[in-house]
């Protein structure tokens, strides 16, 4: 489940954060571009611990987990700049999969693992 806070709890903290200041949050395209911004950085981390292009030694270390962390954030303002709670949302989307998908994939624990 959720570590330390709730989805909730994180989009209030990032509300307060960008309530204090006079420019709130980015338009919904500004938001897009910094989304995508954000995921080609996650692409490069990727790339380079798993792929075949290494970083120059005049790039900066980064990791996937602090690439993540800022996705998250700019999806945390996106949600927030529409009205969207992210709770909801991923209830939303999990009850679709677990339906949609129920069958689709093969379970690790099935009776027929047990059989064979």
């Amino acid at each position: 489940m959720y570590n330390k806070e709730s989805m909730e709890n994180m989009q209030q903290r990032v509300d307060q954060y960008i309530s204090q200041y006079k420019e709130g949050y980015f338009s919904p395209l500004s938001l897009m571009a910094r989304f995508t911004e954000e995921v080609g950085e996650l692409a490069r981390e990727v790339n380079h611990q798993y792929g075949e292009k290494t970083k120059k030694d005049s790039e900066k270390d980064n990791s996937i987990e602090a690439e993540l962390g800022d996705l998250l954030f700019v999806i945390i303002c996106f949600a927030n700049s529409q009205g969207i709670s992210l709770d909801k949302a991923f209830e939303r989307t999990m009850n679709k999969i677990e339906t949609r998908d129920e069958n689709r994939w093969t379970r690790k624990n099935s009776q027929e693992d047990h059989n064979e």
